[in-house]
């Protein structure tokens, strides 16, 4: 039988892949790719850009290939033999890229590459990917000797291992809890719309009444709207106690061990190569300097948000006892009495801008902003192997005619498919026989799916999502960089991958940019000026706490990795209670094990890192205030973010891309102002 995944077709067959092709594909690119190197190596004595680079990025991009939408699938449609394929995989890659990492005489020939004439004639780019793959080298333990080598291969794969359970954890216990009603009291205070979710939740799972999940489509309109406090109560307990020893599934899907394993892991490799620890490690591929620059990043911030934070929980608390009678705010409160505030102050809630939100305006709203913005067209492709009845693909076509990309956009949540939202790439641009191969990415959100026969209605943050990872997309898509290692998003420094994406969302505030994705799902009615002023009146309320909320997670984060003593277990909640003393203004209970389903930190790309949101949030933001000041469509101003951010890709410093963009280096004080923090 013809494996898929070898096919060599130009985008995936996601419909014809199964469990039991992927780690036969692995194995085979695997034997076939360290054959390659060593012929490779053998064949030459002084090596060069086209007799050894070259060919070592078609062996990157042919595993690319077969891994990528195994990867893909496994976050999307998970399965018990999936999950058995992916795992078994996971120990293979991790060996295979600590053998390159490790390989002597690979090093060597990068060295001499970057030592001999022949650097000197590359463009900076391919400069680039030497730099980088030099410093790789060092993060992968070059200088090792031969016992620390095999230590470092064995916590890598070990790491890799660990990450993968942590997901499947945290997956397995939002889906293994649910809450079957049968009683419609409990669900006063709803929305129509998450109601109905709940009704076609229970009859897809051949049930009557509601059923309530801990998916965020079902779980926060409970939160936030829900008058049955009790009810609140239980979604808060099982939603803050997922993958944990607390709440109702104690131990079931537990990640306290999983978690104290993966940080001694981190700090015993970052030790290894001889950094302090691994928040040290982690800034050798990031814009930060130092641990202290960021602690010192994080802390300014801190120190400016949280009077206001704290102002904003004091007025929330009078507003609840003075209107409701309630003494005891709790958190399974503030988002319900924060909606009631909310609606008070501005007459305004999430719920009564959804109607103006269907996915069938949004989609083309948004395709028509970044046609404007960057001077391109975005259109359906068919003829594509898809995975979900629900997902779409598009390409992108530049103002010349030219195809610049494609993407799949799978929008909805479901059973099996890993909460969040995501863009992963699914091919890198790259040089094929003379001609540049079409990037792909895969765009991944979790919103509310169609109920009946009306389409899908999206809150005004749910906008901001698709913004945001559209913004990653086309960081991926619009790349004109030829080198794999360095094509889109390839190569960026980690502080500053979130620049395209948080800069897109300031569209989603934009007049006329609504004007182009907003309109009643039934009349077509564009959404009215007294609502939308009430909006933008409405669009800092309690951005103090929400500030402080973002640097809860990014403080923690870097400093259980940069505090971490190896001789001391139970750090994880140590770290966070005194995160929360320094800086939290709402304080969970003490049961509450938010860190047992951080999956950004313990799972995806962010350890160590978290920080980044805020610290690309200050070039986003400064950024976007070019568009202020020259015109929120300003065709040439879009047109110089394009070539100074998005085509250059990984391609050189993100500072130097930001400078050659806005003309100087960044400055916070738009990053204040937009967030909504006072001076």
């Amino acid at each position: 039988m013809t494996n898929p995944l070898l096919s060599g077709a130009d985008l995936p067959c996601h419909a014809a892949i199964r469990p039991e092709h992927v780690e036969p594909a692995i194995d085979q690119v695997l034997a076939d790719n360290r054959v390659v190197l060593e012929r490779l190596l053998a064949a030459h004595d002084t090596y060069t850009w086209d007799k050894l680079i070259q060919p070592l990025e078609e062996l990157e991009d042919r595993l690319n290939k077969v891994w990528s939408p195994v990867n893909h699938l496994h976050s999307v449609c998970d399965s018990e033999d999936l999950r058995a394929a992916y795992n078994a995989c996971l120990p293979k890659l991790s060996a295979y890229y600590t053998e390159l990492g490790q390989h002597e005489a690979l090093y060597r020939a990068y060295r001499q590459i970057a030592d001999g004439p022949e650097y000197a004639r590359l463009d900076p780019a391919q400069r680039k990917v030497i730099d980088n793959a030099l410093r790789d080298f060092r993060l992968s333990g070059i200088a090792l000797s031969a016992e620390q080598r095999d230590r470092y291969k064995a916590i890598m794969q070990e790491l890799a291992q660990l990450g993968a359970k942590f997901s499947e954890n945290v997956l397995d216990a939002t889906q293994g809890w649910t809450d079957h009603l049968d009683d419609e009291a409990h669900l006063v205070g709803l929305p129509e719309s998450a109601k109905a979710l709940a009704r076609q939740t229970a009859r897809q799972r051949n049930l009557d009444g509601w059923l309530l999940t801990l998916e965020l489509p079902s779980y926060l309109p409970v939160l936030n709207y829900a008058d049955d406090r009790e009810l609140r109560r239980t979604l808060y307990d099982a939603y803050c106690t997922r993958a944990s020893d607390q709440g109702p599934n104690a131990g079931q899907w537990d990640n306290g061990a999983v978690m104290e394993r993966i940080l001694a892991l981190r700090h015993e490799v970052a030790r290894l190569l001889g950094f302090h620890d691994y928040g040290d490690y982690s800034l050798a591929t990031k814009m930060a300097d130092s641990p202290d620059q960021v602690l010192a990043f994080l802390d300014d911030l801190a120190r400016r948000a949280r009077p206001q934070a704290q102002r904003e929980l004091d007025e929330l608390r009078a507003f609840a006892r003075d209107r409701f009678g309630v003494d005891d705010l709790q958190p399974w409160d503030i988002g319900y009495y924060s909606e009631k505030l909310r609606q008070h102050r501005y007459r305004l809630s999430q719920e009564e801008l959804r109607p103006y939100f269907p996915t069938t305006r949004v989609l083309p709203g948004l395709f028509a902003v970044a046609e404007r913005l960057f001077g391109i067209v975005i259109r359906p492709l068919d003829g594509v192997e898809i995975w979900h009845p629900d997902v779409r693909a598009y390409e992108i076509v530049d103002g010349a005619g030219a195809r610049r990309g494609r993407f799949y956009l799978d929008l909805y949540t479901r059973p099996h498919k890993r909460g969040g939202a995501w863009m992963d790439g699914c091919l890198p641009r790259r040089m094929l026989g003379g001609t540049a191969r079409l990037p792909a990415a895969y765009l991944v959100c979790n919103f509310t799916p169609p109920v009946g026969d009306e389409p899908a209605l999206l809150t005004h943050n749910e906008v901001q999502t698709l913004f945001h990872e559209f913004g990653h997309g086309l960081h991926h898509l619009l790349t004109t960089i030829d080198y794999l290692p360095v094509t889109g998003i390839h190569g960026v420094e980690w502080d500053a991958v979130e620049l395209p994406s948080q800069f897109l969302e300031n569209w989603c505030w934009s007049r006329e940019a609504l004007d182009l994705l907003a309109g009643h799902y039934q009349t077509g009615e564009p959404l009215p000026e007294d609502l939308y002023q009430r909006m933008l009146a409405a669009k800092h309320f309690q951005a103090g706490i929400l500030m402080m909320r973002q640097l809860e997670f990014g403080l923690f984060d870097f400093r259980l990795h940069h505090d971490y003593d190896p001789a001391r277990g139970g750090q994880v909640l140590e770290v966070l209670d005194a995160v929360r003393r320094q800086v939290a203004v709402i304080t969970p209970p003490a049961y509450n094990r938010f860190a047992n389903a951080f999956t950004h930190i313990f799972s995806g790309g962010y350890a160590a890192g978290y920080y980044s949101y805020k610290w690309a949030e200050v070039l986003s933001a400064d950024a976007f205030s070019a568009f202020e000041e020259n015109g929120i469509f300003d065709a040439a101003t879009g047109a110089r973010f394009r070539e100074s951010i998005l085509q250059v890709g990984g391609s050189r410093p993100a500072l130097a891309s930001f400078v050659e963009f806005r003309g100087r280096e960044p400055r916070i004080e738009s990053l204040l102002r937009l967030s909504g923090i006072a001076a």
